[in-house]
Order: structure tokens, then sequence, then C-alpha cells
């Protein structure tokens, strides 16, 4: 299961008691995957989405304010990309009601269809999270990805977006998360309006304003697996850079030694440095700090540095470089 739609299923086990957040909840979800149509019968409203266990609760809603049921089918339509879209259709005698009562038409009587978001039907904290809820399930969208803790499989980014074909209806929503100290940005893709957050400490409190707890504690346990694997990957870095400058430096301190040893051999060099010499000789794989504790010279990390300066030094005169 998406991480998406595992966190529209935490929002929907708690149902909407309250008349007003009932229909900034329907709004919302309205503005984000509501489709009219008008013929000669009148005014038809349905929702058209790939999460059909909203229905249940979309259906429970309707009836309560309305007294009316809703119907479920696949829709016409009912496979893009591999995805299956159903279609949720309200009752024709209601559908009309319910477009005024969410401000989705005008009231007027006309069929204007409104983008934009009533201020008066958000007017106090709750309604505005009602209403972010139904545009969350109705058009958010995640790549977020979970990982097991000792997997070294790259994971995808922090992303949740709401993509609407409607720029008034996401500058609203944008304004709404403002409120609630959320940021997000907006930018067009394909023809397609996309609001988007990319912080991960902004989408978990998206998630806790919509009501999808679980969701934040997943989130966080794998924001802390994705801290730790990155730890652990900038310390295994720094031991193979470490690793690779003492095999490095070990080759070029042998080189030099097995050099000066053809050239003019090692007995001819100071008693110091074939001390150093042979021990290196002896031990090709070690750094300094082991060459220290396996010597008997009684010697610094720094002096034991000295002299193999010395030695390639001295190898550096005879090649004549």
């Amino acid at each position: 299961m998406s991480f998406a739609k595992d966190s529209k299923l935490q929002i929907i086990e708690k149902e909407i008691e309250d008349a007003d957040c009932s229909l900034a909840f329907l709004s919302g979800l309205c503005h984000a995957c509501g489709n009219i149509t008008k013929n000669s019968e009148g005014i038809r409203l349905d929702i058209v989405t790939d999460f059909k266990e909203i229905f249940s609760f979309v259906n429970h809603l309707v009836n309560k304010l309305y007294g009316e049921k809703l119907s479920l089918e696949i829709s016409d339509d009912h496979i893009i990309n591999k995805t299956i879209y159903y279609r949720i259709k309200f009752p024709l005698d209601i559908s009309l009601q319910i477009l005024k009562d969410c401000s989705l038409i005008s009231s007027s009587g006309e069929f204007i269809f409104l983008s934009e978001i009533d201020d008066n039907l958000v007017a106090d904290d709750e309604t505005k999270k009602c209403f972010i809820k139904g545009a969350y399930i109705g058009c958010a969208t995640s790549s977020i990805k979970f990982s097991e803790l000792g997997s070294q499989i790259s994971t995808t980014g922090y992303h949740v977006e709401f993509s609407s074909h409607k720029l008034e209806f996401l500058q609203g929503l944008q304004r709404l998360l403002e409120y609630f100290n959320i940021t997000s940005k907006i930018v067009t893709r394909k023809k397609v309006y996309v609001l988007y957050l990319k912080d991960s400490e902004a989408i978990k409190d998206l998630l806790a304003l919509v009501g999808a707890e679980q969701s934040v504690l997943d989130l966080a346990d794998e924001m802390a697996k994705r801290d730790l694997r990155n730890v652990v990957n900038r310390q295994v870095n720094c031991i193979n850079a470490n690793i690779n400058k003492t095999v490095e430096a070990s080759l070029k301190q042998i080189h030099a030694i097995n050099y000066i040893n053809k050239k003019i051999g090692l007995e001819s060099l100071p008693e110091d440095l074939q001390e150093v010499a042979v021990l290196r000789l002896a031990n090709p794989q070690e750094s300094m700090e082991e060459l220290l504790k396996l010597s008997t010279i009684k010697l610094t990390k720094s002096g034991l540095n000295h002299r193999f300066r010395r030695i390639l030094k001295i190898a550096q005169l005879l090649r004549g470089d």
C-alpha cells in the first residue's frame, strides 16, 4: 500500500459530526476531484477517484446532511496508467443543492463554476482542517517509500503533492496551509498545476493536521532510519578513505625502500632510517599507529612520519627527480 493511501485510510477512520465541518470536507473533496455535468435532466455532481474506500465515508456524510444515498461505479475511463478509477454518483435531485452549499457554483442559479475557496465555508480552524482533509483525500499523492533499517538501497525523497487543473483552488489551499504555518509551493507540470511539499517537517505537520497520526509516526521513524543510515555511510566512507590513504602511503614507502635497497643497499642508510625501513617492509599493510605499537623504537607518530619523509626524499634524489 502506498504512503498516501495509507494516510487517507487513517483520515476516514474518524467520523465528522459537525454539519459545517462536513460541508467543508465535501467542498475540499469536490474541488479536488469533483466532476459536474449538465444536460436536459439537470446538473449532476460526481466524484472521480482511485480511492474507492472513500465511498462509505462520503455516503454517510451525504445521508446525514441530505437524507440521500450515493452510488458507486467504475468510471468510463476506468484505467489510467494502470490505475482503476471509480465514480461516486450523487443523486440528481440533491446535486445542485450540494454544489451551492459547498460554494462550487454560483448561488444565483447561473451555472458558473467557482474555483476559489469560499472564506465563509472555512471560517474557523476546524472547517479549515476539514477542507484540507477533503482536498488531501481528493488529489494528494506521495512518492515517499519506506525502507528497512539495514537496507543500502537508496530511497526517494520526502514529497507530497496536490494536483489540479484549477490554479485558484490550489492558491486558496496554499493560503489555508500557510494559516497553519505549513509552507508549500506551486508549479505547472504538463498543463496541470501542482502544489507540493518537500520538507519532511512540513509533511509531518500536514499529516498531523489532517488526522493521519500513524503516518506521522511512520514518517518520523523513516526519517530516523535514514539519518542513522547517513551517519553510518559517512563513517564507512571516512574509514574507507583512511584505509586508502594508509595503503597509498605504505606503497610509496615500500617502493622507495626497495629502490634504495637496489641502488645503494639499506645498510647505507642512517641507523634510525634502517630501523623504520625494516619495520615497514615487515608490516606492509599496517597504519602508522599500528607500526608504532609493533616497534621497539620510542617514537611519536610525527617522528615516524618524519623518518619516512627522509626515506622518500633519499629515493627521490637517487632517481634524479
